[in-house]
């Protein structure tokens, strides 16, 4: 068994293409397991992923801010709280409003692929 607190696990910069920006954090925790892939990301303000799938489910738990979670048919804001459940293979989007910064924590299985669906 592994316990750590979230304060102490490092931010660090998560530059990727998948972002429509380069203000993104991440925190792994789960850096460990043969299972899971979940870390905490933090989106500055505007920053989003462009539209994307998983081959696995993907949870999301939002844990401060305010951000939006797409599909290609609907749109929903959410706020700390909230839990969002994205199936296997659906195209979708996630990230901060353009006024408010915006964190969660996303969980898959470790060996999930992710597609981009938008360059």
């Amino acid at each position: 068994m592994k316990i750590v607190h979230i304060d102490d696990i490092a931010k660090e910069s998560f530059v990727a293409p998948i972002f429509t920006g380069a203000d993104v954090k991440r925190q792994p925790l789960t850096p460990d397991s043969s299972n899971f892939s979940m870390n905490i990301v933090t989106f500055g303000k505007g920053v989003r992923t462009k539209p994307h799938t998983h081959e696995s489910d993907q949870v999301l738990i939002v844990t401060t801010g305010t951000g939006i979670i797409a599909t290609e048919t609907e749109q929903q804001t959410v706020t700390a709280g909230h839990v969002a459940l994205i199936p296997a293979g659906e195209s979708h989007s996630h990230g901060a409003t353009d006024d408010s910064t915006f964190a969660h924590i996303a969980l898959t299985l470790i060996d999930s692929k992710t597609t981009v669906l938008e360059e």
